[in-house]
């Protein structure tokens, strides 16, 4: 390794360098309306969260990255689809959806500020 310029910032030899995701996650060059939570904007992405795009990196990229990461990727939708195929889900006390509050609270992982409460109701037939 030697020392090295990355745009105009310059890396002396045997310096750790961190990768801020959180911001590259927000970054208004990529991402509309980036501070919001919108999940749609994935619908029609090419984006890859494995981090060949380097716009997304869930599981960090190149060779340090997560290597759990197919495991996670298949486990997460077993999961989703396991919860949408055995439960309906409705929203407490008559809460309309608008009044849910997405805010998300600043961290190691971005998580909601407010807790999500969903009613579910087992809707498979026991044999």
């Amino acid at each position: 390794m030697e020392d090295c310029m990355v745009d105009d910032f310059y890396i002396k030899k045997g310096s750790q360098v961190i990768v801020n995701a959180y911001t590259i996650h927000r970054d208004p060059n990529f991402w509309t309306d980036a501070d919001k939570f919108l999940p749609e904007r994935f619908l029609e992405s090419n984006v890859d969260v494995r981090g060949r795009d380097y716009q997304l990196l869930p599981f960090g990229s190149g060779r340090r990255s997560c290597p759990g990461m197919q495991l996670a990727l298949i486990i997460v939708r077993l999961v989703v689809a396991q919860l949408v195929h055995c439960f309906d889900w409705e929203l407490p006390n008559e809460m309309q959806p608008k009044d849910l509050d997405m805010t998300e609270q600043f961290g190691i992982v971005t998580g909601r500020a407010n807790h999500l409460m969903a009613v579910p109701t087992y809707r498979l037939q026991h044999s």
